[in-house]
């Protein structure tokens, strides 16, 4: 099995800057300070491309700081980002969910009193995708997702409405090194199945335990470094002449059959 996204390629292909423009945006430079102190989660911190004097030098080092991916973007991009207010060179994109810890999923697997299930997404950038995930994973009972901070959607109302409003059920964990993630993961139990066209077929793996998704990014798949951190790897047996699935297809495939392994009475 592979799995590719339906979006564009080419000059319509769907960037960053792209999600930015659906999430809450917020302009100018002291709008971004007074949003980096008040601690709320950030999606993303966008830069007009030189813009580097002033205070602008000092919002970058916090963010940085506080792992925030920071984007040096064309000067329109803000304009249209901003809905062309003034935003001095800078813009955030606050998230508009609250990120959860890797213990609040443990601790909702043990309040429900079954194993740990949860999907991780290895650098899912379009946020239809993303939310479909989302969907999909609410509904077979997964007990919370797991983004990288870079190269992934934000938590956008994109990203929302294509969830259907699993984001307001799910807990969603956002981790700076997802290979560090896996191996704690590992650590505390769970066993963690990649999806990937080079492995076993997906229902013949045993998913009833304390289990982990690993989905890849729509263009490349599983990186290297995460792949070698996963203990399975699953396959979806493949019959038409179409050589690829979208990821999140793919993804509903294996969460249905996770859910069933584990409510087989």
């Amino acid at each position: 099995m592979e799995y590719r996204s339906s979006p564009k390629r080419g000059k319509e292909a769907y960037t960053a800057e792209d999600e930015a423009r659906t999430a809450t945006a917020v302009g100018g430079r002291n709008a971004v300070r007074e949003l980096l102190a008040s601690g709320r989660d950030i999606d993303k911190i966008f830069v007009a491309r030189g813009d580097r004097e002033g205070s602008i030098t000092t919002l970058i080092a916090e963010a940085r700081r506080r792992s925030i991916p920071v984007l040096e973007v064309d000067r329109r991009k803000l304009d249209a980002l901003c809905g062309h207010d003034r935003h001095q060179g800078i813009a955030a994109c606050a998230a508009m969910v609250e990120y959860r810890e890797l213990d609040d999923l443990f601790a909702l697997a043990e309040q429900r009193g079954e194993p740990p299930f949860f999907v991780v997404c290895d650098g899912i950038e379009d946020p239809h995708n993303l939310g479909a995930i989302l969907r999909s994973a609410e509904c077979c009972g997964a007990h919370g997702l797991i983004l990288q901070k870079r190269r992934s959607a934000g938590i956008t109302p994109v990203v929302a409405k294509a969830s259907a409003g699993a984001v307001t059920h799910l807990p969603i964990v956002r981790v700076t090194n997802l290979a560090c993630t896996l191996d704690t993961l590992r650590e505390r139990g769970v066993w963690v199945t990649a999806a990937d066209m080079n492995g076993t077929s997906y229902e013949k793996l045993d998913y009833r335990g304390a289990t982990a998704l690993v989905m890849g990014s729509e263009g490349f798949g599983i990186s290297r470094l995460v792949l070698e951190k996963c203990d399975f790897v699953a396959s979806i047996p493949l019959y038409g002449k179409v050589n690829s699935m979208n990821v999140s297809a793919a993804a509903a495939v294996l969460l249905c059959e996770i859910a069933r392994q584990r409510h087989i009475t």
